[in-house]
């Protein structure tokens, strides 16, 4: 076989691999999408402090206390988006964005969210 032959079959069999990693969330996006959706319960600043918050029991997750975000996966803050409150065990009354938002941009708000910890997130390597 040619060396280029090898090449070929090397980089074919990459390529579904490298199109299947999870894509990091764009943050910018994120932020266009949160300002969108969230702010009226988890407020504009993301403290949970939104003009609906006053209205609910329990209260909006503060997306700025760290010690409380960084312990939760990336993965949590991604299905608590897409599927609700309600399907990880949490407040019923937190919508799923599943219908109305893609996978991508689930993965935006999770970066953006993760920009707004006090003290700052830092993912496990």
């Amino acid at each position: 076989m040619s060396s280029r032959f090898v090449l070929s079959l090397l980089l074919a069999s990459l390529v579904p691999s490298v199109c299947l990693a999870q894509v990091k969330g764009d943050p910018k996006a994120g932020k266009i999408k949160y300002d969108a959706n969230c702010v009226g319960c988890h407020g504009a600043t993301g403290k949970g402090d939104g003009v609906a918050a006053a209205a609910l029991n329990p209260k909006p997750q503060d997306h700025t206390d760290g010690k409380a975000m960084n312990a939760l996966t990336d993965k949590y803050v991604f299905d608590i988006i897409k599927e609700g409150g309600k399907a990880v065990q949490k407040a019923a009354v937190m919508p799923a964005a599943n219908k109305k938002v893609t996978d991508q941009a689930i993965w935006d708000l999770v970066a953006y969210i993760r920009s707004l910890a006090n003290p700052p997130y830092k993912p496990s390597k």
